[in-house]
């Protein structure tokens, strides 16, 4: 009894050490490449956190051999979320998932908890690390009701799902480690323990500001790739050239797995733009060769931090009176998440590093081989060309 409890507490300790150190990466992103995905320019970050107000925190738990896994959280702007909703939107391109919190989201349009990402057995102990956290914070001591928004993709190949390694502290520390600027991306957070096209995967991010003459607006998107199909990379076939694609021989049973896309503006949109903002990040999706297969979970969660369409609890105003983009000069906005979308996806992947698991080992993307597949394509760019 003595020797298992030891060895409980080495492992507490090794898992604790591990997710404290959250950091930056340092491993190249696409663009260092010369892969200029779309037509319009990231933000300053490349990153979600390019819309004003946003913050991403990690939590990352690894155990070599059995633990992988984590947690990553979205916040939409650093007041209470509760007492200050903003618009948002679901959309579910597959529903083979556990988003909570999507029904009334859909019902009244609005977020007011952050949105947290983890591994398909831990959206319980999210939801229970939300309610914590907005009914203890200043201003919610007469709140006896909260949305808790969790999204989720299955990391059980290389973490050990069922041991539920997630704790409530866990997620509460993604939360306060939560900050603007740089987001650390691939095997990280909610994506140490992610499957990509058969590659390792993981969190991914990036933005797009729109011409001052289109509205000078902002959209920044983040993902948690896990997923399958062929992938395809600025529009160069990757995944065939490499002969690793689902339904290949080596990959028959990589197509099924999930996609968490979120998606921050900081146009004034309602929760109506806000579902058709989120459709079209499915297309980026689809760009990358992503196929939404029967056992996806591919979810897009979209919203809005725009200060006038944001919504007082319990206000006392009869009436809406909020701007919102008009109908007529959306398209922008559309072709933004649809870039971002894409690069995010394909950031998680350059990111991400080799994971050796609970049932198995997971590579990243070999460079070296991409590369001049990219190359063969005019996919990629050279210096002169940049």
């Amino acid at each position: 009894m003595m020797f298992r409890q030891l060895a409980l507490c080495l492992l507490s300790l090794s898992i604790s050490t591990a997710s404290a150190q959250e950091s930056k990466s340092n491993k190249l992103r696409a663009r260092n490449y010369g892969i200029q995905i779309g037509l319009m320019q990231p933000g300053k970050y490349n990153a979600i956190t390019d819309v004003s107000g946003v913050k991403v925190g990690h939590k990352t738990l690894k155990n070599p051999q059995q633990i992988n896994t984590g947690v990553t959280a979205i916040i939409p702007h650093s007041g209470n979320l509760f007492q200050k909703k903003v618009p948002a939107a679901v959309y579910a391109a597959n529903g083979f998932g556990k988003l909570a919190g999507s029904t009334q989201i859909e019902e009244l349009g609005n977020l007011e908890t952050p949105i947290v990402l983890t591994n398909t057995l831990s959206v319980p102990t999210a939801m229970d690390a939300l309610i914590k956290y907005t009914i203890n914070q200043k201003g919610n001591e007469k709140i006896y009701s909260v949305n808790p928004v969790v999204g989720e993709t299955n990391d059980g190949l290389l973490n050990d799902i069922r041991g539920q390694h997630v704790k409530t502290n866990d997620v509460l520390e993604a939360i306060q480690s939560a900050a603007p600027g740089e987001v650390a991306e691939g095997s990280i957070g909610a994506g140490t323990g992610t499957i990509c096209f058969g590659f390792k995967g993981g969190i991914g991010t990036s933005s797009r500001i729109l011409p001052e003459s289109l509205g000078g607006y902002t959209v920044g998107v983040l993902v948690q790739s896990n997923f399958g199909g062929a992938l395809t990379i600025n529009g160069a076939p990757v995944g065939k050239e490499l002969g690793d694609f689902s339904f290949s021989k080596q990959l028959l049973d990589k197509a099924d797995g999930s996609c968490m896309v979120i998606v921050a503006t900081d146009a004034p949109l309602n929760e109506r733009n806000l579902k058709r903002l989120a459709k079209r990040a499915f297309l980026g999706l689809g760009k990358t060769g992503g196929i939404a297969s029967n056992g996806s979970g591919d979810y897009f969660i979209a919203f809005s931090t725009h200060l006038d369409v944001q919504t007082t609890y319990q206000s006392k105003n009869l009436e809406y009176s909020t701007p919102t983009v008009h109908n007529d000069h959306l398209s922008p906005l559309f072709m933004a998440a649809i870039e971002a979308t894409e690069e995010a996806i394909i950031n998680s992947l350059f990111a991400a590093e080799a994971v050796e698991g609970h049932r198995g080992e997971v590579n990243p993307l070999s460079l070296k081989q991409v590369i001049p597949i990219l190359q063969k394509y005019n996919a990629i760019k050279t210096q002169s060309e940049q």
